[in-house]
């Protein structure tokens, strides 16, 4: 990604801020009940939190599954994060998959509303690798 580090330190805080935000639109858009929606939304909150955890220790994907090899490889087996919060990553990728292709999946609020509070664990601990300079080594 050939990034200088002020352009890195800025591209992990804008993915983390999009993070935030798109977990706050995953909120409204469940209150409406709007369950596919939601799950790509909350599946995303997490996803542009991992992406930054990637750029800040320099690591790079180009697909969607790359950066749940990288967590994994990276974070989840050295324990950086706990194998549950891996899970539930891997599991909102496969729910927004799920979602946005497969035409007879249905998603509802049972399906939706337990992963919110893992899902905005995730970004808290992404978020706290990230500000304690926690090492991939």
């Amino acid at each position: 990604m050939g990034l200088t580090d002020d352009e890195r330190k800025a591209v992990v805080l804008l993915r983390l801020d999009n993070a935030r935000q798109t977990l706050e639109d995953a909120k409204i858009i469940a209150n409406n009940k709007l369950w596919k929606a939601a799950a790509n939304r909350l599946y995303y909150a997490c996803f542009y939190a991992a992406s930054a955890l990637m750029v800040k220790f320099g690591f790079e994907a180009k697909k969607h599954s790359g950066i749940i090899r990288l967590l994994g490889l990276h974070f989840v087996s050295k324990n950086l994060i706990s194998n549950e919060l891996g899970d539930v990553y891997y599991k909102l990728f496969a729910l927004r998959q799920k979602g946005d292709y497969d035409d007879w999946i249905v998603v509802n609020e049972s399906d939706i509303m337990p992963l919110f509070f893992p899902a905005e664990k995730f970004i808290n601990e992404v978020e706290n690798l990230i500000n304690n300079n926690k090492t991939k080594q």
